[in-house]
């Protein structure tokens, strides 16, 4: 079996995945990686998107909120062309507009709005007290270890993120999951990223879809896949709210207020380990029982 990519060249990987080619001044096509599943993974195209928008605006001026629909399902054996739209330039705001297209059809659509940095009111809630440091957590690796069956492609990806759970995460067996009103987990990528916000912010866009829907399956003690759920994103959203590295911890924080019609909510908050929210994302998710 071929070993999955890690550390700094998997993280290498994905900075080349970020890094679209210029088509024209306001289109960027993007690749998609070459082992992977059927469907794009939502983060990748929600990343792609923002360093889309992000390459047609001011560098001194950084995203500070993006809002995203999932309208099909991004096929890995096409590249996606990404076109963009100036909405408006500001004195202190620039929003773009982002469509993802294949095959002349869109895939997914994203507004992003960026800001001159500001000074100004500056509060937040603080973290979580009650949770174990990253360190004191099994490694992705621990986690997988007992569940064989449930890897299927998943142990020959390329692995650019260390993500510890604090809890059960949801491809546990069914059974083996307790109901739990929070999922948390710690995450940072696994190696140095270049000191660019820009690309800083679309890695962290591309880690927020990994997790934020196990928080609804926690809720009820469910598990995705058979004998549970499956599911696809609906939509993201996430708001900027301090400067944050992607490749040091940072605790997501996630819980979901409702689900209901076949549909789930989640919002999760980014802290990092000395306790600054550094982000905050919400996203609703299709779940159906597995054979629905």
């Amino acid at each position: 079996m071929t070993e999955p990519i890690t550390g700094q060249a998997a993280v290498d990987n994905l900075v080349e995945l970020l890094d679209l080619a210029p088509v024209d001044e306001l289109v960027f096509r993007g690749q998609n990686p070459p082992i992977g599943p059927p469907r794009v993974y939502g983060g990748q195209v929600a990343a792609q998107a923002l360093v889309a928008g992000g390459r047609t605006v001011d560098p001194s001026r950084h995203v500070h909120s993006l809002h995203g629909y999932f309208v099909r399902a991004g096929d890995m054996t096409e590249p996606i062309d990404y076109h963009v739209e100036k909405i408006r330039d500001g004195r202190s705001f620039s929003v773009r507009r982002s469509v993802a297209m294949q095959r002349g059809k869109p895939i997914f659509l994203m507004s992003a709005s960026f800001q001159v940095r500001e000074e100004g009111l500056d509060h937040h809630d603080p973290a979580p007290s009650d949770v174990p440091g990253p360190d004191e957590l099994p490694t992705m690796s621990d986690r997988l270890a007992p569940y064989p069956e449930r890897l299927g492609i998943w142990k020959i990806l390329p692995r650019p993120m260390d993500v510890r759970y604090v809890d059960e995460p949801g491809w546990v067996r069914p059974g083996k999951r307790v109901a739990n009103d929070q999922q948390r987990v710690w995450m940072r990528l696994d190696g140095k990223l270049p000191d660019d916000p820009l690309l800083h912010a679309c890695t962290l866009t591309y880690m927020s879809d990994l997790t934020l829907l196990d928080a609804v399956l926690s809720v009820h003690g469910e598990v995705w896949g058979p004998g549970g759920v499956i599911g696809a994103s609906l939509d993201h959203a996430l708001w900027f709210h301090r400067p944050f590295r992607a490749d040091e911890w940072f605790l997501y924080d996630c819980a979901s207020p409702s689900a209901s019609g076949s549909r789930g909510l989640a919002t999760g908050r980014m802290f990092t380990r000395d306790g600054r929210h550094i982000a905050t994302a919400a996203q609703e998710g299709l779940l159906r029982p597995v054979g629905a």
